[in-house]
């Protein structure tokens, strides 16, 4: 579990030192997200390398939204005064990515799933 665990950490500083030397404006977990699966597509083998810490990880997923939490209720304070705005956003940003994800599927087909 350990060598697989290193292997995703690889990948992710690979992401953000990518994104850092060309300064791409992507994250740098997206950018090792997606130089992840280029390796995954090019050496099927490191799936099963991988794929029990992946899944352990997803498993627990809950738990590394924590520090986001906190971080949330420590600027919370910053936000005060602006809760319109605030929930405006979060509303507004919601109802896209439920209508972008709705677009997605309807063009990619869905498969398995009939017409409606």
């Amino acid at each position: 579990m350990l060598a697989s665990l290193a292997v995703l950490l690889v990948f992710q500083c690979l992401g953000e030192g990518l994104v850092y030397v060309l300064g791409l404006p992507v994250p740098g977990p997206v950018a090792g997200m997606l130089l992840l699966f280029a390796a995954l597509m090019a050496f099927p083998a490191l799936q099963e390398r991988i794929e029990d810490t992946a899944n352990e990880l997803l498993r627990h997923l809950s738990l590394l939204f924590v520090p986001a939490g906190v971080g949330i209720v420590a600027a919370a304070s910053s936000g005060s005064g602006h809760w319109l705005a605030l929930a405006a956003g979060l509303i507004g940003s919601t109802l896209l990515t439920l209508a972008v994800t709705a677009v997605v599927l309807r063009l990619l087909g869905a498969p398995g799933q009939g017409d409606v």
